[in-house]
């Protein structure tokens, strides 16, 4: 605004008078490099097994962009990660692991243990703490004494060595049950080792619970399966809508 001074003319004082001019609104303008395209992931160390598990559908806010996208990387046959998040971090981020694989494999002429691929990701990740790629991850794989191990992860590298393990926009709905069914935190004088049969049982269960309540988890899972006979995929499929 400005002032104008006036004399008065009777009193012969001085009076300020405000005169406003308009001024347009300020805008705020901005760039979010960042877009959650939903999906859960989940990973279940065995006994002498693992299970990795994630669905198909990617999403942008209310709308489906496609029904078969996987979340799910075959790393070595005895390691494998599953991502949520950010599809193109995501796939970025997968490329980048595949390739220090390979180059690990030429130097050294061996394929890189689980446990130091999971050092290997937390690194990765953390290198790009001030710029991070927008992905969840949990890694799981068959250390060299035939254990099953689970790796939990958050966006910048912070990991720790779970039984289970889950992440993504159904990973509330999952945590509950896992720790009910395979930690048995409500009840720990009944703790067991699950079966095989037992685990991929839950994870079905789990997913088709979740895919009711999440609408951003859906259309299929896939299962992945280590052990001492190598790497295998079984797929089922959840509700459409």
């Amino acid at each position: 605004f400005c002032l104008g001074m006036l004399a008065s003319p009777r009193e012969g004082l001085s009076v300020f008078h405000e005169t406003h001019a308009p001024v347009e609104a300020a805008k705020r303008r901005g760039w979010f490099p960042y877009v959650d395209n939903g999906g859960t992931v989940m990973a279940v160390a065995g006994k002498d097994f693992c299970v990795v598990c994630g669905d198909t559908r990617m999403s942008q806010g209310f709308s489906i962009l496609s029904r078969n996208v996987s979340k799910i990387v075959k790393l070595t046959d005895q390691c494998t990660l599953a991502s949520s998040g950010m599809q193109a971090d995501i796939q970025l981020l997968h490329k980048i692991l595949r390739v220090r694989l390979k180059m690990y494999q030429y130097e050294y002429g061996k394929t890189m243990s689980p446990p130091a691929i999971a050092q290997m990701l937390s690194k990765l990740l953390y290198s790009r703490r001030f710029f991070p790629y927008y992905a969840f991850n949990v890694l799981a794989g068959i250390d060299e004494e035939g254990k099953g191990c689970t790796w939990g992860y958050d966006a910048v590298g912070c990991v720790e060595c779970l039984p289970y393990a889950a992440a993504g926009t159904g990973s509330m709905l999952l945590t509950p049950i896992l720790d009910a069914q395979v930690g048995f935190l409500n009840c720990p004088q009944q703790k067991r080792d699950l079966t095989l049969e037992e685990t991929l049982d839950l994870a079905k269960d789990c997913f088709t619970s979740v895919g009711e309540r999440d609408i951003y988890t859906g259309d299929s899972v896939e299962l992945v399966i280590m052990d001492g006979t190598g790497w295998r995929m079984e797929r089922l499929d959840l509700k459409k809508d």
